[in-house]
């Protein structure tokens, strides 16, 4: 296999996150093997069209085997373009399995495999207050930081502002070190949206554009944080440089952020706002449809549903120059394969071409890329928030 590896490399220096988020961007098929001197089997992970299907390490298979393998800390990869032909028992999305398996690494349900030294480390770590404690918040963590695009370094100490709701400014953050709290104000007091950790970043593609721009939500060290100020002017012109559909898309990412943070917020306040929303509305897109669409809103309104043991959920409404369908670089625990779509009666639509957005998407440089990430992981756990608010937990 190694004759062929079209990307190999040492867990040490870049972990399973960060490959799965390369392989899952280039909609990559094939198949990954994992090797490491403190593992007396390798791992073996089956890739189709960027999506993990399927794996086996020692008597472990299935998603099993792909959580254990998320706690080899040490080790070497290779993964090599072919055919797979093996049946797919995993449907969960590379997103869900990212942030659970990161999570459950946190909690201590994943054993850490590494050399003696590094398990000490974990060890002790596991037993402190990081993000393990019981009823906090999942914390995300992002890809490795591209430095050269960082001008300067900030030191915030526990408890210390970053970003206040409602202010102003067009400075871009990423996290090198620690954890930072991300709170939106309500009439109940503050309410926790969720928490972020190194390779993550503060600030949106909205301060990259000409248009007008607000904080929606408050942040705050926990512990201390080192923060990189990201290089805006460089990124600005790589914006700039993208084609009007990519920008539309960017932007309405950001806007489904504020979209499902503020329905969070109003299921913490048990308010329903949208008992009507499903009244009379065509389904456009079904929960796990296999189309390979998306599109842009011209006129009209387009509303993402999702689902939970206790009904339906309606997430967010989308309007003008907003997008909906698939996307394979971007998965936001939304359409088309964790939610639905509905259309007003006047909704009017224009597809994009989906093969010149994804050559767009793999000429962006790391930290675009790593920034999309960044995004769809928010918009994700912000939706899991909501969904567990739902259901009364």
């Amino acid at each position: 296999m190694g004759d062929k590896a079209a990307l190999a490399g040492s867990l040490s220096f870049i972990n399973l996150a960060d490959i799965f988020q390369i392989l899952g961007g280039n909609n990559s098929t094939g198949i990954m093997r994992i090797t490491s001197q403190y593992a007396p089997n390798p791992g073996l992970i089956y890739f189709l069209n960027g999506d993990p299907i399927n794996a086996t390490v020692g008597p472990l298979s299935a998603l099993d085997a792909i959580y254990a393998l998320f706690g080899w800390v040490e080790g070497k990869f290779e993964f090599s373009e072919e055919k797979v032909h093996i049946e797919r028992v995993v449907n969960k999305s590379k997103m869900e399995i990212v942030l659970d398996a990161m999570r459950m690494l946190d909690d201590g349900l994943i054993k850490k495999v590494g050399s003696p030294s590094f398990d000490e480390v974990a060890a002790a770590e596991s037993s402190g207050t990081g993000s393990g404690k019981k009823g906090a918040p999942q914390v995300i963590k992002g890809p490795l930081v591209d430095y050269s695009d960082i001008l300067d370094e900030e030191q915030y100490s526990d408890g210390q502002g970053i970003v206040r709701e409602g202010g102003h400014g067009k400075w871009i953050w990423v996290i090198l070190k620690g954890l930072v709290s991300v709170n939106r104000e309500t009439p109940n007091g503050p309410m926790t949206i969720g928490r972020l950790g190194q390779g993550c970043f503060l600030g949106t593609f909205t301060t990259l554009s000409s248009m007008e721009y607000t904080r929606s939500a408050t942040v705050a060290a926990l512990g201390d944080v080192q923060l990189g100020l990201l290089d805006t002017e460089l990124l600005s012109r790589e914006f700039t440089s993208l084609s009007p559909d990519f920008r539309r898309i960017l932007l309405s990412m950001d806007g489904r952020q504020r979209k499902i943070t503020d329905r969070a917020v109003e299921l913490f306040m048990k308010e329903d706002k949208t008992k009507l929303f499903t009244k009379d509305k065509k389904v456009i897109i079904k929960k796990d449809s296999s189309a390979k669409e998306v599109f842009t809103i011209m006129e009209g309104e387009a509303y993402v549903i999702g689902q939970t043991r206790k009904g339906y959920l309606p997430l967010l409404t989308l309007e003008k120059d907003e997008f909906f369908g698939y996307i394979p670089f971007m998965d936001m625990y939304h359409e088309p394969r964790s939610a639905l779509v509905l259309a007003s009666n006047d909704l009017k639509v224009n597809k994009l071409d989906m093969e010149s957005l994804q050559k767009e998407y793999e000429q962006l440089s790391g930290t675009f890329r790593n920034m999309i990430y960044n995004a769809c992981a928010c918009i994700f756990v912000t939706t899991k928030l909501a969904y567990h608010l739902h259901e009364g937990k």
